[in-house]
């Protein structure tokens, strides 16, 4: 494909980045609902519902950012073909917005994403290309743009510069915003799970650009190998499996994963992802995803870390998707069963935690905190 647009495209440039726009401000403004848990007095529990996007995950905007940004520096025109490497969610939203644009969309997926998920991609008009390794999904996508001369999206690399971290409209913008409006202008901690690393770096920016004291957590799940990455400033770091919590934790340290804007992150099992999943839907009454259960464990560190220090005040995460995808996987017995996942042991320590107001320590596998200035100074991360 040809690295930059002709000038007889220019009219197409315009009206694409048009419809994008007017189709990312008509869902930029997703609801906060605040979920008192009596046990943790004087702490309050936000969450931002990024599952209401059109596509049904928070991905909905990263997808309509990842796309402009292609077309604004000239590298998709009107007849491009669109690849992405994906756990699903992004593809699906990518597969919304390349529909809107009459673009071709294949989407590159590990073999064990959740039915619901392929035929969420399938019904926005996109196709689908399985690998059976998790860490192969990088270089087949690329192969397969090559093969299409087309356009490799390429979440991983592109997230964090994709999205205007210093806008009005970003994530980190619409939540903090929403905060304020509660009360909250400048919360204690922000707690949000790394799939590109994209959000939380997004997040990390803003409270940095901004002059918050809010700190930021980022959960990880137990097979990902971000939490070892930025425990060690190793940008390096891999893992030798992919993660089995869909839309987060990475087989390497992904280079839209910005560490030096993070304060603390823990080690979650998937287990006990799962588990809080489970518990949190129902105190929500609907149904979310792990990733979101994951944010939910690291919401109860923090919250724990505070009983700790006598501190009060309000910590927020998003819901990253809606639970009912995995309706034949996490929330299906059988599918745990196979997996040989018993979730009912992290259930009652999560009930535990809650009631008492104290986190069980079993609930997760590490932790790592920056804990004052002066440390988070001598301890940047560098490439």
């Amino acid at each position: 494909m040809s690295d930059v647009i002709v000038e007889t495209d220019r009219l197409w440039v315009r009206r694409a980045v048009e419809t994008l726009e007017a189709e990312g401000g008509r869902s930029s403004d997703t609801r906060l609902i605040a979920l008192p848990l009596s046990g943790f007095e004087g702490i309050e529990f936000y969450f931002k519902d990024e599952s209401a996007h059109p596509t049904g995950s928070l991905k909905h905007r990263l997808a309509q950012s990842l796309i402009v940004y292609g077309i604004c520096n000239g590298l998709i025109g009107p007849d491009t073909v669109l690849v992405e490497a994906s756990s699903g969610s992004t593809a699906v939203s990518e597969a919304y917005y390349a529909r809107l644009l009459g673009l071709k969309f294949y989407a590159v997926l590990p073999r064990s994403t959740s039915a619901s998920k392929v035929e969420a991609i399938r019904e926005h008009g996109g196709h689908i290309h399985f690998v059976d390794d998790p860490a192969a999904i990088y270089q087949e996508a690329q192969a397969l743009a090559e093969r299409e001369n087309g356009y490799y999206l390429d979440q991983f690399t592109y997230a964090e510069r994709a999205t205007d971290w210093r806008g009005t409209s970003n994530i980190a913008a619409c939540l903090f915003e929403q905060m304020a409006q509660a009360g909250h202008k400048d919360p204690k901690w922000m707690i949000m799970s790394a799939g590109t690393g994209g959000t939380a770096a997004t997040i990390g920016r803003y409270i940095l650009y901004n002059g918050l004291s809010t700190k930021l957590c980022v959960p990880d799940p137990e097979h990902s190998a971000f939490f070892d990455g930025w425990v060690n400033c190793d940008p390096d770091a891999v893992f030798p499996r992919g993660s089995r919590i869909e839309g987060i934790g990475r087989p390497r340290v992904e280079p839209s994963f910005v560490p030096n804007v993070i304060d603390a992150m823990v080690k979650i099992p998937d287990a006990t992802s799962i588990a809080a999943a489970h518990v949190l839907s129902g105190l929500l009454g609907r149904r979310v995803g792990a990733s979101t259960g994951t944010n939910f464990i690291g919401m109860l560190w923090a919250a724990d870390q505070m009983r700790r220090n006598n501190e009060r005040g309000p910590i927020a995460t998003l819901i990253c998707d809606h639970g009912e995808r995995y309706a034949d996987t996490y929330y299906s017995d059988t599918w745990l069963d196979q997996q040989g996942f018993d979730i009912a042991p992290a259930k009652a320590m999560i009930e535990r935690s809650i009631e008492i107001g104290q986190m069980a320590p079993d609930l997760i596998l590490g932790r790592h905190e920056k804990a004052t200035p002066v440390e988070l100074a001598n301890n940047l991360c560098t490439a």
